[in-house]
């Protein structure tokens, strides 16, 4: 039996398409552990179809990814993208902006905690342009 290398091996529930406001491309968060003032942490996974991506964002108390499938690329503003896959962790600074999502040929899934949510949660600034993302195709 033939299988695709490209396709990723679903872990969680894709979820819903991502808003335009917050994507580019083809993205769909879900919630895994909703906010509550017992943790103060949510998690949650985004499955990222090639060529999708973040927006421009930034998290009070930071963020950590882990990827659990497929390739995609990180970057923090002004430092170079990284290439991402999985097994990788990120680890995203509070109050820093970056962006995350899939390579042009392979999708991405990862799981995202964001901590000390009490400090606020996400703010999402512009999206990635093209030419910003496609320097990694070079």
């Amino acid at each position: 039996m033939k299988t695709d290398k490209n396709k990723l091996a679903e872990i969680f529930p894709k979820g819903e398409k991502g808003s335009s406001e917050t994507f580019t491309g083809n993205a769909y968060p879900t919630a895994l552990v909703e906010a509550d003032s017992v943790y103060n942490t949510i998690v949650g996974n985004v499955y990222f179809e090639p060529g999708a991506r973040s927006n421009w964002h930034s998290h009070p108390a930071g963020q950590i990814l882990i990827i659990t499938d497929g390739v995609g690329y990180h970057q923090i503003e002004g430092k170079k993208i990284e290439i991402i896959k999985k097994g990788s962790i990120v680890k995203c600074p509070p109050n820093v902006r970056h962006w995350h999502g899939a390579s042009a040929d392979v999708g991405l899934q990862q799981l995202y905690i964001v901590p000390n949510i009490e400090k606020g949660i996400v703010n999402w600034d512009e999206p990635v342009t093209d030419a910003q993302y496609l320097i990694n195709d070079k």
